[in-house]
């Protein structure tokens, strides 16, 4: 696909979406990126803000297989991988797979289930496969894990390990709607007799693959490959922080980058593209120290911070200040 023709049919997709989750198309642009750059989203926010509906609308509207994983403080890993079981008859061990055997897989609720259930997810996120009884079983591509939790809930929880925090590209909060989009909601609603809507199908997963292929062309300027790692490293020299954020992050953050300039049309990565994202990016993944914990600081005031300090590069030709007007 062309630049042009791959922000088309991904501004078609979230048209589509827009359709189930009306008034939160920054957020639904987020996850389409990371879709696109092949990474993982953490949505945290409080309950009934559309974080299920946002991750089922996504695979219908791509037409990719969707699993879904309930977590539970009694949930076991092999609940999430699947097990060896006895084949009826001839009582050998015949693999079935878990529902993380999917395209896209919502783990609803994921702080639910101890560290060891969750550390399940760490393989397949990071490397798309899960490796059972010492075999290892490819999963689908493409491969997305979307999961959920909700930050107002402590008892029954336990904290993602920073491992687990580590593999996810974006952590995303949803927020309120406004009060006209709201009532859109129920207007629509009621005009539609019930409550599920009926998406179209605007991509399937080999228009998904030739968006992540698409991404992969896309250029980097080497100034902009210096400022993505002058705020990783102010993260890591800021006061507040006991861990700033590791290099794996500073990958995800080019990713995702290139994965926007495709959404936007671009085959070049502007520093906005960075600074926009890099609070997504890197926010989640910074282990603050107790007394900036005390006095509420939080990853995104760190991140703020570190934008403020690390200058914008400015080294944009004519051609693509041109192409901007248009994003």
């Amino acid at each position: 696909m062309t630049e042009e023709t791959s922000r088309q049919r991904l501004d078609e997709l979230l048209d589509e979406i827009e359709r189930a989750v009306l008034g939160k198309r920054d957020v639904l642009e987020a996850m389409v990126i990371a879709l696109v750059g092949g990474g993982h989203v953490l949505i945290e926010d409080v309950p009934g803000v559309a974080k299920t509906l946002m991750a089922r609308s996504l695979a219908a509207a791509t037409d990719l297989s969707f699993g879904r994983i309930q977590f539970t403080p009694d949930l076991v890993p092999s609940d999430i991988t699947g097990s060896a079981l006895p084949e009826p008859g001839t009582h050998q061990l015949v693999f079935q797979p878990g529902p993380v055997f999917a395209h896209l897989v919502l783990g609803d609720e994921v702080n639910r289930a101890p560290p060891k259930t969750q550390a399940a997810l760490l393989e397949a996120m990071e490397e798309s496969q899960v490796t059972v009884d010492g075999v290892t079983h490819h999963l689908p591509d493409p491969f997305m894990v979307i999961a959920t939790q909700n930050p107002i809930e402590s008892d029954g929880t336990y904290p993602l390990p920073h491992a687990q925090l580590d593999r996810f590209m974006f952590r995303l909060r949803v927020g309120p709607l406004d009060a006209g989009d709201e009532v859109e909601i129920l207007r629509q609603r009621i005009d539609r007799g019930q409550d599920e809507v009926d998406l179209a199908v605007v991509l399937d997963a080999d228009s998904v693959a030739s968006a992540r292929k698409a991404a992969e062309q896309v250029g980097v300027d080497d100034d902009v490959l210096v400022y993505a790692a002058a705020v990783a490293a102010a993260t890591r020299e800021d006061p507040n922080v006991d861990l700033g954020v590791s290099t794996r992050a500073v990958v995800a953050l080019i990713r995702a980058a290139r994965a926007r300039a495709v959404v936007r049309g671009r085959d070049f990565v502007v520093p906005d593209d960075v600074k926009i994202l890099a609070p997504l990016t890197f926010a989640h993944r910074l282990v603050m120290s107790t007394e900036a914990w005390v006095r509420g600081v939080t990853g995104q005031d760190v991140i703020a911070n570190c934008l403020e300090q690390v200058p914008v590069p400015e080294s944009l030709t004519a051609a693509d200040r041109a192409a901007l007007s248009r994003d």
